[in-house]
């Protein structure tokens, strides 16, 4: 791996629900942070009650309790970057903006998992709403599909798309047209985001196309070979990756291609622990599989 390992690792303050399946949400964060060479500092928002078939329920953690343990954290741990996913509730939201706000210096990368919203019903609507209004604003990298980018800038979907619900029927549903899109990103541009990583995940054909836009357009586009099968955990991964490079001391867009091509090695080394989707394998060079690929 190119990022080179200091003696004492960054820190990277990680705010996301919990998973007990280990592929998504906080453990996702712990795995790839601490695969990459840095020191996670997780912070619980939620619980998702869930298998690796789909999530049943959305339990939000208590926001009082949530800063109480963000800030006492962070007086004693100097933070090279944040790591956002899902929230779990608006109370949260607000909360965790306030203290982001302490530290505009500090990158922060967002992955909202809007999957999780979409089963709280118009609850869901609301926290795609006020992440909008309060966690974009201070964002240095969003990344997110085409359907969350619409959501987050309360596009319509033309296509009447219900893809963002991960419940058990998987189902990946239509993506928003390409203006609905060019909207979207403009919204979202214009509401203080500095990049917006598209993902093409949820998309179809033989290339997984992801990319860069900045404030004067397209920064970078990667392409890579769409593997088959699914996953769970895949977008966590990937924002955590970017997190990971950037506290290393990375330049964005370099971080984001980092990021991408590690994000490739644990899928590509997937291995399925349950009835569902596979999990990536973020230790896939612990076990001499990078040795394989070279």
């Amino acid at each position: 791996m190119p990022i080179a390992i200091p003696d004492t690792p960054p820190a990277v303050l990680c705010l996301s629900a919990g998973d007990a399946t280990g592929g998504g949400g906080l453990a996702s964060d712990v795995l790839t942070l601490g695969s990459m060479g840095c020191h996670p500092l997780p912070v619980q928002t939620a619980v998702l009650v869930r298998d690796t078939r789909g999530i049943d329920e959305v339990w939000s953690s208590e926001p009082e309790l949530l800063v109480l343990q963000t800030r006492t954290v962070l007086e004693d741990i100097p933070v090279r970057a944040f790591k956002l996913g899902f929230c779990g509730s608006v109370e949260n939201i607000a909360a965790i903006a306030e203290i982001l706000s302490d530290y505009p210096e500090v990158p922060l990368v967002v992955e909202p998992a809007l999957h999780a919203a979409a089963l709280l019903g118009e609850a869901g609507e609301e926290i795609a709403a006020a992440l909008a209004d309060l966690i974009l604003p201070q964002t240095t990298l969003l990344v997110a599909d085409r359907r969350e980018l619409c959501m987050l800038a309360g596009v319509a979907d033309e296509d009447g798309a219900d893809g963002l619900d991960e419940g058990r029927a998987g189902d990946e549903g239509a993506v928003p047209a390409g203006d609905d899109l060019d909207e979207a990103l403009a919204r979202l541009l214009g509401a203080g985001a500095e990049f917006i990583l598209l993902t093409g995940g949820s998309e179809h054909g033989p290339q997984l196309i992801n990319t860069l836009f900045g404030d004067a357009g397209v920064v970078r586009t990667d392409a890579w070979p769409r593997l088959s099968g699914r996953f769970l955990g895949a977008g966590a991964t990937l924002a955590a990756a970017a997190a990971a490079a950037l506290a290393h001391g990375m330049a964005l867009p370099e971080a984001v291609r980092e990021a991408q091509e590690f994000t490739q090695q644990t899928l590509r080394h997937a291995y399925r622990v349950g009835m569902g989707r596979a999990l990536p394998d973020r230790f896939f060079w612990a076990r001499g599989k990078e040795d394989e690929d070279a």
